[in-house]
């Protein structure tokens, strides 16, 4: 079976959209990552002030340690709610690609067995064994992809747990110690 003309430049427009749109979504990310560090970096430097003012006000070093501990829970917390705002931002755009891709590939799996289909009812008399193989070559296929898709979300979920556990090591391990008696 052909293509014809207009099925082909039908794919193409539906390529190429396909690809503004991923554009577009990695641009909407990159845009919440730049927000997201010039927010940290203005509350960083607003931060740093203020810090610098405390420990210059400091009377002794007892009072100076005290400080510096002090600060290390919070500056623990910051740097884990930063790492879970970028985390969030990167996991969020590779899920609506991946959507796009798996809309995509669904699209022309559909439009490839339709072909199948096709050329099955105007085979040959006496092809119907190549058919069936075809057919289950493709149905492999699909399997296959599915179960990539389905470990792929597996492994996301694993990373996002494991990142999780990391962050809430993270913070606890900053967490000044209880006071000794």
């Amino acid at each position: 079976m052909m293509l014809t003309v207009e099925q082909i430049l039908a794919s193409q427009k539906a390529n190429v959209e396909t690809l503004l749109g991923l554009t577009t979504k990695a641009f909407e990310g990159m845009e919440r990552i730049v927000e997201l560090n010039m927010t940290a970096s203005k509350a960083a430097l607003a931060e740093t002030s203020e810090t610098a003012k405390a420990l210059l006000s400091a009377k002794d070093a007892q009072e100076l340690l005290a400080l510096q501990s002090s600060l290390m829970q919070p500056l623990a917390e910051k740097t884990a709610a930063y790492s879970r705002h970028l985390y969030d931002i990167a996991t969020g755009s590779t899920a609506e690609m991946s959507k796009a891709f798996e809309g995509q590939a669904a699209e022309a799996q559909q439009k490839f067995m339709g072909m199948v289909e096709d050329a099955a009812k105007n085979a040959p008399a006496g092809s119907e064994s190549a058919v069936a193989v075809m057919k289950s070559a493709v149905a492999a296929a699909s399997n296959a992809l599915e179960s990539v898709q389905k470990a792929v979300q597996q492994a996301t979920e694993v990373a996002e747990a494991n990142f999780n556990a990391v962050s809430a090591t993270a913070v606890n391990s900053a967490k000044p110690a209880g006071k000794k008696r």
